[in-house]
């Protein structure tokens, strides 16, 4: 057994990235204050070959080094939009075709586990401020609202873990990691 080398790993250039076909989801952050976060966000975008990321609100946008410092370059790879607002993005994923999905704890959120993602649907995850959550007015224009089932004291997980878990959960439910690259 031995670590694989960067040769071995055989991964995307930036190019090759920007021309490969992408998963059916985008990301929202929904007022994301840490520019690690953000950048963590973008990292875990490129790994999981995401569209797009929306940057909404006070979520800052690159070029900014706290960003690049998590991201690793991913700002390169990954297209990304700002908007002023979470609804204004919303609205328009809506308007795409885009089912959206809100990670919230709210009362009639649905388990991750229990939710199952349709085939041949492109959805849009929301993620939220570190602190307040994702905003009531966006819970209310979201199509499903689930949460990460959670066992010990603390009643939330940072938002970069939120969405490293809720991007893969996707991503497997919907077969997208037995497809394929092509060469």
């Amino acid at each position: 057994m031995k670590k694989l080398s960067m040769e071995e790993l055989n991964r995307l250039s930036v190019e090759e990235f920007k021309e490969v076909k992408k998963s059916p989801l985008v990301i929202v952050l929904d007022n994301i204050r840490s520019l690690n976060n953000v950048g963590s966000s973008f990292r875990t975008a490129d790994a999981f070959l995401i569209e797009k990321i929306y940057l909404c609100g006070i979520t800052g946008t690159p070029p900014h080094r706290d960003i690049q410092k998590t991201a690793l370059g991913a700002t390169d790879s990954v297209a990304w939009e700002y908007k002023s607002s979470t609804l204004e993005a919303i609205e328009e994923l809506k308007q795409n075709g885009f089912e959206i999905c809100a990670f919230e704890q709210v009362d009639k959120s649905v388990m991750l586990q229990e939710f199952q993602p349709q085939e041949g649907k492109k959805y849009a995850l929301i993620f939220g401020n570190e602190v307040f959550g994702v905003e009531e007015e966006v819970i209310m224009a979201s199509d499903h609202l689930l949460e990460i089932p959670q066992l010990g004291t603390k009643h939330s997980l940072n938002i970069s873990v939120t969405l490293g878990i809720g991007i893969w959960d996707f991503m497997s439910k919907m077969g997208l990691f037995e497809i394929e690259r092509e060469e």
